[in-house]
């Protein structure tokens, strides 16, 4: 195992990323749920602000593990074609997976975020951080939605993934930080002692936790609408 938990993860992560640490144009967000226990160390390191950005996977009717691709808050897409292509998927099964995990991230939105507006990313550094990067379908997705949100740098922050995944990322984000790159890669959890699921109870009390005064500067909040970032967006 390379990883105690989730917290220690982040705690080793941050250190990769100390260049950006008390840069007042950086933002942390993270990937529900897993990569908010991460992120919400590495946003504690950096003295940075911490929110979410919701990405949901499409996973195989039958064999949920693999990815048929991911949405993303915005509206964007991202589809695994090589996959759908082999695997014969019809795209109406594609539509009935997506419009469910739509249901679901939406539900998510309203449960993490309550009332508290999104931040703004325009003209900022995003550090976006998930626990793990196996096929890297929710990472895509969620680039591609930031993309469409106008922010200054796109910096993808894990502390362990699929070393193909990672090289694959640098191809659309501006930085890419995995911290291990361990092969053979068959899953994110192997390289944790503990990946228990992470509650919803859990990421709000960490955004809640986040929100309050206690960091040396304010957090910026937005009234800009988001980007729509709507379309398909392929590997």
């Amino acid at each position: 195992m390379l990883f105690r938990d989730r917290l220690e993860a982040g705690r080793r992560l941050a250190q990769k990323l100390s260049d950006y640490a008390g840069k007042p144009d950086v933002v942390v967000l993270a990937l529900p749920r897993g990569g908010v226990p991460v992120a919400a160390e590495v946003a504690r390191a950096l003295d940075a602000p911490l929110d979410i950005f919701l990405v949901r996977k499409l996973g195989l009717p039958g064999q949920e593990e693999l990815a048929m691709g991911a949405i993303a808050s915005g509206g964007s897409r991202v589809l695994n074609t090589s996959l759908l292509r082999r695997l014969h998927v019809s795209p109406e099964i594609v539509d009935a997976v997506a419009m469910r995990e739509r249901r679901e991230l939406d539900r998510r939105e309203r449960e993490y975020r309550g009332s508290h507006p999104p931040p703004s990313v325009r003209g900022r550094t995003v550090i976006l951080v998930d626990d793990g990067l196996a096929t890297g379908a929710s990472m895509h997705a969620a680039v591609a939605a930031l993309r469409a949100q106008e922010p200054a740098r796109i910096v993808v922050a894990v502390p362990v993934g699929a070393p193909s995944t990672c090289e694959d990322l640098r191809q659309i984000a501006d930085d890419v930080v995995c911290s291990e790159t361990p092969e053979p890669f068959a899953a994110v959890g192997q390289w944790y002692d503990d990946f228990s699921q992470t509650s919803d109870e859990e990421v709000r009390q960490l955004l809640e936790a986040s929100r309050r005064p206690s960091r040396s500067r304010a957090r910026p909040r937005a009234d800009a609408p988001r980007g729509s970032g709507k379309g398909a967006f392929h590997f």
